[in-house]
C-alpha cells in the first residue's frame, strides 16, 4: 500500500467525521500518499489538513467531466481505495479507478458490492460513524490510536473571522452563543419560535451575545428568528466560510443546534454543545469533541423521513423545550455564575 484513495460522497459533517480514519491511514504508514474524494461544496473541511496529500472534487457535471475525472482517477494509478460513502456512484468510481485493493461498505446488499475486493460487514456494536468508518481499515491490519476529529484554521482564516465579527460589531468583550436553526431537513428543525425564546431568555438571563448562525440558505429564517425577539441578535448567516464559522465557534461559549455540519465543526474546535436531536440517533452522530449535552426523546422517528410526518406537535423535535435547552446550557456554561461575560 502506497498510493491511497479515500471517497467520501457525502455532507461536511460526514466528510469531518471521517477524518479519524484518514489520521489512522497516515500515523500506521507515514510513507504512504493519501487522497480523498469528496462533493463539492466540503473540500473546505480537509484545506490545511496535514494527512492529505491531495484533495479531488467531484462536480455533478456533464458528461465529459465525468469522463475527465475518470482519467484522472486512472491516470493516478491508485493501489488502494477505501470507499466509506456506501453508495452506487462511489462504488463505480472505486472500480474504476484501476486500484487492485477496493475496501468498502455494502449494507443494503446491493449490486455495488461487486465493485470491491473486499467488503467490510457493519458490526452491530459500532454505534458512531467515526467508529464504523474506522472498521475499514480491518483489512489492512490499522487500529486508530485517537478519534479526534482534524480540522485545520490557519492565523490567516482567524484573522479573516476576526474582521468579520468587526463588521458585525460583535463585543469581543463579551461571550457569545452561537445558535444554529438551519437543518438540511425540516424534520430536524427546532421551530424558530423556541430558537427566538431561547435567544431572548441567553440575552436578558446570562447577558450573552447571541450569533444566528447557517448558511445563505438560512437567511431568511434566520430573520424570521431576529423578529420574533426582542434582544434582536446578530445574524451571522450566509456571512461565513467554513473556516471562519470554525474560528467563531471556537472563540465561543456555547453552540445550540441540531444535528449539522455545524454541530461537527463546533464539537471538532472543542466548543461546548447543546446538541438537539430527533429522527437522526445521537449514538450514530453525536458531537464528538468538547462538552456536549445531548437532548433527544429516544421515540421511533423513523418515520419523520417521510414528508408526510403525523405527529404533529409530538414530533420528536417539538417535543423539546426551551427549558430542557436553558438548563443544559447553563450546566456547561455557568456553574454559578450570573451572565455569560462572568
Amino acid at each position: 500500500m502506497k498510493n491511497v484513495l479515500i471517497i467520501k460522497l457525502r455532507y461536511i459533517g460526514d466528510v469531518l467525521l471521517a477524518t479519524p480514519t484518514v489520521r489512522a491511514i497516515k500515523a500506521a504508514r507515514p510513507d504512504v500518499r493519501v487522497t480523498m474524494m469528496v462533493n463539492r461544496g466540503t473540500e473546505d473541511v480537509l484545506s490545511g489538513n496535514l494527512d492529505l496529500e491531495e484533495v479531488v472534487v467531484l462536480d455533478k457535471g456533464s458528461l465529459g467531466a465525468q469522463s475527465r475525472l475518470i482519467a484522472g482517477l486512472r491516470s493516478r494509478r491508485f493501489d488502494t481505495v477505501v470507499d466509506l460513502t456506501d453508495g452506487d456512484r462511489s462504488a463505480f468510481l472505486s472500480w474504476i479507478s484501476g486500484a487492485s485493493v477496493r475496501i468498502g461498505f455494502n449494507d443494503e446488499h446491493r449490486w455495488r458490492g461487486k465493485y470491491y475486493t473486499r467488503v467490510v460487514q457493519s458490526m452491530p456494536e459500532v454505534e458512531h460513524r467515526i467508529d464504523r468508518d474506522l472498521e475499514s481499515l480491518k483489512p489492512m491490519s490499522i487500529q486508530a490510536d485517537s478519534k479526534d476529529l482534524q480540522l485545520r484554521v490557519t492565523p490567516e482564516e482567524v484573522d479573516s473571522a476576526d474582521r468579520l465579527l468587526d463588521q458585525l460589531a460583535v463585543q469581543r468583550s463579551q461571550s457569545t452563543v452561537i445558535l444554529q436553526p438551519g437543518a438540511r431537513y425540516w424534520f430536524k428543525a427546532w421551530p424558530p419560535e423556541r430558537y427566538a425564546e431561547l435567544a431572548d431568555r441567553l440575552t436578558s438571563q446570562y447577558g450573552c451575545q447571541v450569533l444566528i448562525g447557517g448558511s445563505s440558505a438560512d437567511l431568511d429564517l434566520a430573520q424570521q428568528i431576529r423578529q420574533m425577539t426582542k434582544s434582536r441578535p446578530t445574524i451571522m448567516a450566509g456571512r461565513t466560510t467554513i473556516k471562519q464559522f470554525a474560528a467563531i465557534a471556537k472563540r465561543s461559549a456555547l453552540f445550540v443546534g441540531s444535528d449539522s455540519g455545524a454541530m461537527h465543526i463546533a464539537a471538532a474546535v472543542g466548543t461546548s454543545i447543546v446538541a438537539l436531536f430527533g429522527p437522526s440517533n445521537p449514538r450514530e452522530w453525536g458531537p464528538r469533541g468538547g462538552r456536549a449535552e445531548v437532548l433527544y426523546k429516544e421515540i421511533d422517528c423513523r418515520i419523520c423521513f417521510h414528508p408526510t410526518c403525523t405527529r404533529g406537535e409530538q414530533n420528536c423535535m417539538r417535543l423539546i423545550s426551551v427549558e430542557e435547552v436553558i438548563a443544559a446550557a447553563q450546566k456547561l456554561l455557568f456553574s454559578g455564575q450570573s451572565d455569560c461575560a462572568g
